[in-house]
């Protein structure tokens, strides 16, 4: 059964990501109305066009990790909660690479250093995980 502490610790990383998510989707609804960006449109108001690229590169990210995330969980036992803590530090690189992107876009760096780095480790640890079970099942 895959409900163990390590799994819940990642469906609960996964539901805060997805916040994030629709966190982004908000925000750039709220500018559209604040700045009069009017749908179709993708730019406009300076504002608006920061609230949209963190959405979309947030979904970029998302794309990603999502899979990255999960492969870890399952594969990667030897240290087993840390998949699930890796996806929180995800969540929190994003609402920083949010909150310096909004302020100026030359703040972008960290919180996007942050995000990718937790996806590539996370990319790493699935990839240890199923070489290490593609090795024991071959090996019997």
């Amino acid at each position: 059964m895959l409900a163990v502490p390590a799994t819940l610790l990642s469906a609960a990383a996964t539901i805060v990501a997805i916040l994030v998510c629709i966190f982004t989707a908000l925000r750039v609804a709220r500018s559209r109305t604040q700045h009069g960006v009017n749908a179709p449109a993708m730019s406009g108001h300076p504002l608006f066009e920061r609230a949209l690229r963190v959405q979309m590169n947030t979904l970029e990210q998302f794309v990603v990790f999502l899979p990255a995330l999960w492969l870890a969980t399952l594969y990667f036992h030897m240290i087993g909660w840390l998949p699930g803590i890796l996806g929180f530090v995800w969540s929190i690189g994003r609402l920083i690479y949010a909150a310096g992107y909004m302020a100026d876009p030359e703040k972008r760096h960290i919180g996007f250093g942050i995000t990718f780095l937790s996806t590539i480790i996370l990319l790493v640890l699935g990839v240890i995980g199923i070489v290490t079970a593609w090795s024991a099942a071959t090996a019997t």
